[in-house]
């Protein structure tokens, strides 16, 4: 049975993560207001959010060295202080100069915030009990991305854009001071290893190339040479950082443990997955806002449900992992996102609001299925003493794959275009949306092929009950 410091501790992660994930996606609908307030074009907030989420992609593989080197509880209580005092310089910010700089104070608080809470969480804890202290952590992962375009608009219609930030303030002072009773101090253990300098330089500036390619991609009026440039540095300096990770007995980021089956699982095909969840709920508020012609929090209330889906399978999925195992919930969660996206191609302003509404309950149950399994699997086979080296490389995958979700589903509309103009019959409004939504799709196809690749007991390890042969199954390996 999981004690209830271990429980409260997974609840407190669940909070910092709510606050952080929330951030990284409610500025965009006040881009607008934000611009005229600060003087500058809307386009230009873009900068804002880029800023943000670079800062989480150069800072999260550092989480577990300096969780290492100064320990969780020093760490995690100065993220939580970081973020929220970040939190309060940008809802103070008069320029935009100086809200992107308090955006990267905030993301570097963020970045350490949430890993370090996660490796809490996991480390220590037995394998049975880990689906259960994850699911608690992955629900507000699930719940941002949905609730902030209403929160968004409400925020905007009906108060400042400060407000965004002024709300971390609350929520910040409140997770330190649980922190700070809840977390104890790590007891002193082996030396920390050595920081790979040249692990940090080439994963750092790799995965902050790869975002801000990612910006360029998703910005309005792409050039396409900058864009292309900063593409191509990203290939050449993830290569680079790949290779050296992998020539290093101390690595910043351990490939090595991409051998493991249901981690390597769970790194590939939860990126895909991913970047599938974070495009949805941004592409819908678009197609009921620009086809539609719904207002802000209109079509921010009808993707609200969304998030009914994800709390409605929740208390189910323990139940439903000790009954089947992760390789059918997976093939079952990516068929599920896989099959409502692209219903979602086929959403008109008749549709009846019922319908739109099932839609979106039943995508938010099977993106809540997926990415809790994923999580979990993840840690299913990894020995206790790796679980930070792999917490940091799932989180630094994480993050990318979020960071890709907006720029992937951008791609996919733009593409719509020229593609639907291609396809039998009238091309309307909704066309570019329609063919967008069956190419995230397609995208959705690969995590399902990797999830029937799965081994049918991968992840016994910490499933309740135990595997029925009493014999404890050796992680496999290439």
């Amino acid at each position: 049975m999981i004690d209830t410091k271990h429980r409260n501790t997974a609840l407190l992660v669940a909070g910092c993560f709510f606050m952080e994930n929330l951030d990284g996606t409610i500025v965009s609908t006040a881009a607008p207001r934000m611009g005229e307030a600060l003087g500058v074009a809307p386009a230009a907030i873009g900068l804002v959010v880029t800023a943000y989420l670079v800062t989480l992609a150069v800072l999260i593989p550092l989480s577990g060295w300096l969780t290492a080197r100064f320990g969780a509880r020093r760490v995690f209580l100065g993220a939580i202080a970081v973020f929220t005092l970040a939190s309060l310089a940008c809802a103070a910010s008069t320029g935009l100069g100086v809200l992107v700089a308090m955006r990267v104070l905030q993301g570097a608080g963020g970045a350490m915030m949430v890993p370090v809470g996660r490796l809490m969480v996991v480390s220590g804890a037995e394998k049975p009990d880990i689906p259960r202290l994850v699911s608690y952590v992955v629900w507000p992962a699930l719940a941002a991305p949905v609730i902030a375009p209403l929160a968004g608009g409400l925020i905007t219609t009906y108060a400042s854009w400060r407000w965004m930030f002024l709300i971390n303030l609350p929520l910040g002072a409140l997770a330190f001071a649980v922190a700070w009773r809840l977390v104890d101090a790590a007891p002193a253990g082996t030396a920390p290893p050595r920081l790979d300098r040249w692990g940090v330089v080439l994963t750092s500036t790799g995965l902050g190339a790869l975002t801000w390619t990612a910006h360029l991609l998703s910005g309005n009026g792409t050039a396409w040479p900058p864009a292309l440039a900063a593409g191509g540095l990203t290939v050449l300096l993830l290569a680079a950082a790949a290779r050296h990770l992998l020539r290093t007995a101390q690595p910043l980021l351990d490939l090595r443990l991409l051998k493991v089956a249901t981690f390597r699982a769970a790194v590939s095909g939860g990126t895909l997955f991913w970047i599938v969840v974070s495009a949805v709920p941004f592409l819908l508020p678009l197609l009921f806002q620009e086809v539609f012609g719904w207002s802000a929090v209109a079509s921010g209330a009808v993707v609200l449900f969304v998030f009914v889906g994800n709390i409605a399978i929740k208390p189910a999925t323990n139940r439903l992992l000790g009954r089947f195992g992760f390789r059918p919930l997976l093939v079952a969660a990516a068929s599920g996102v896989g099959a409502t996206t692209v219903l979602c191609a086929f959403l008109t302003a008749a549709t009846p609001l019922a319908l739109v509404v099932v839609l979106t309950v039943v995508s938010g149950a099977a993106r809540s299925l997926g990415l809790t399994c994923y999580q979990v699997i993840a840690f299913a086979d990894v020995p206790q003493e790796r679980m930070r080296e792999a917490n940091t490389l799932q989180s630094t995958a994480q993050q990318a794959a979020a960071g890709l979700g907006i720029a992937a589903a951008t791609l996919a509309l733009r593409a719509g275009g020229p593609i639907g103009d291609r396809l039998p019959g009238h091309a309307g409004p909704a066309t570019a949306y329609g063919v967008a939504f069956c190419l995230l799709a397609l995208v959705c196809l690969g995590a399902l092929a990797g999830a029937l690749l799965l081994h049918p007991t991968a992840g016994d390890a910490v499933r309740r009950p135990a595997p029925r042969t009493g014999k404890r199954r050796e992680p496999e390996r290439a």
